[in-house]
């Protein structure tokens, strides 16, 4: 398989597994992964809380936005979003523009047990628990689907499981 000629987006809330299903499909494919935030952080030379805290939300969202149009001149490219990048319209136009957009979902039980541990997430301050995460995911949920080409669950899945029936559906939208 020759890969594919244009890039994959992925976008979800933190924890349905944005990251690993990244590496794997790099991996499978032999794509090309991009990590927005990381890559943002990279640049700006400092984290993302940080970014939040010096800069504010707003400037953050539009590093998001240059980074995806930046983008566009890539193919065979697996990008993964912030969870708040599908947020914004004109990211969706983005992200349209040379990639098919997969929203990655699970349960807030699911997410709850993948981030628990973790560190660095501003958006969950106050709230790292399956009833705050629930009203985060309500609260974008319209959103994130209304961006999305295809959904695909991760609840109880492995990453394999994942990457094929993604793949899979990807290859049934271009017949």
């Amino acid at each position: 398989m020759g890969g594919f000629d244009y890039n994959i987006v992925l976008i979800g809330f933190m924890g349905t597994g944005k990251s690993t299903v990244s590496e794997y499909l790099s991996a499978r494919f032999a794509m090309r992964t991009v990590e927005m935030d990381q890559v943002i952080a990279e640049r700006e030379k400092m984290s993302i809380p940080e970014i939040f805290a010096v800069h504010g939300e707003e400037y953050f969202r539009d590093l998001e936005t240059g980074l995806l149009v930046e983008m566009q001149s890539h193919k065979n490219t697996v990008i993964s979003c912030g969870g708040g990048a599908a947020l914004r319209e004109k990211n969706v136009v983005q992200m349209k523009k040379n990639g098919k957009v997969v929203l990655l979902t699970a349960s807030p039980e699911t997410v709850y047990e993948r981030v628990k541990n973790s560190e660095g997430r501003p958006v969950l301050d106050g709230r790292k628990n399956v009833k705050g995460i629930l009203e985060l995911m309500e609260q974008r949920r319209d959103r994130y689907e209304a961006a999305a080409d295809i959904v695909v669950n991760t609840d109880n899945k492995t990453v394999p499981q994942v990457c094929e029936e993604l793949v899979q559906r990807l290859m049934e939208m271009e017949e």
